[in-house]
């Protein structure tokens, strides 16, 4: 397998259900932010699947590799993507701590929606206990996204302004209603990016 690609290595070792063989695989790759990635990420996928021992014989190799990475971008987005699938990888490490107020203060000074955020992520009442970080940012990324395709996908239906077509009343409302997803996005951006930032 030294000639495949690290995710291809990796899928392989999983469907023959040799773990601890896709986490060597992992180890020994030259890691980077496109495919040694992916590759964590479908260790973490298939982990988070799993209880247990078994379940520890990937988690925590995994998280020692990590945690040696030497590129801080690159720990800091493997550790988000192994929050998307349950799996903690960062115990205080990695990801700035914040606590309760700090996540409502942002939230206010970005002008984000806290509502939206308790849907997703079990928040603590104590201004003072920590949030986890990793599932606040994973939900602000995922809003971004959201309103920015639909910002989007509304301005690709609006006739060309310097067209020969004349902007009709319906057209005016979808822009608005463009530019209000765009901001949205705008702001659930700010605020994931607050939150991976140190103090």
């Amino acid at each position: 397998m030294m000639g495949a690609r690290v995710t291809d290595a990796v899928e392989y070792k999983q469907r023959k259900e040799e773990s601890r063989g896709a986490v060597a695989i992992v180890r020994d790759r030259r890691p980077d932010r496109l495919r040694w990635r992916s590759a964590v990420s479908k260790l973490t996928q298939g982990a988070g699947r799993m209880r247990g021992r078994t379940r520890m014989r990937i988690e925590e190799p995994v998280r020692e590799i990590v945690l040696d990475l030497g590129d801080a971008i690159l720990r800091r987005e493997v550790v988000i993507d192994a929050r998307r699938h349950n799996v903690d990888l960062d115990r205080g490490e990695v990801l700035p701590f914040h606590s309760m107020g700090d996540l409502r203060r942002f939230a206010f000074l970005v002008g984000a929606d806290m509502g939206v955020i308790e849907n997703y992520v079990t928040l603590p009442e104590d201004f003072m206990a920590p949030v986890d970080t990793a599932a606040c940012v994973l939900v602000g990324r995922a809003m971004a996204n959201h309103h920015r395709r639909r910002a989007q996908r509304i301005w690709l239906e609006l006739p060309d302004p310097e067209g020969p077509e004349a902007l009709r009343q319906h057209h005016r409302f979808m822009a608005d209603r463009a530019t209000q997803d765009a901001e949205l996005a705008r702001r659930w951006a700010a605020l994931a990016q607050r939150l991976v930032t140190p103090e």
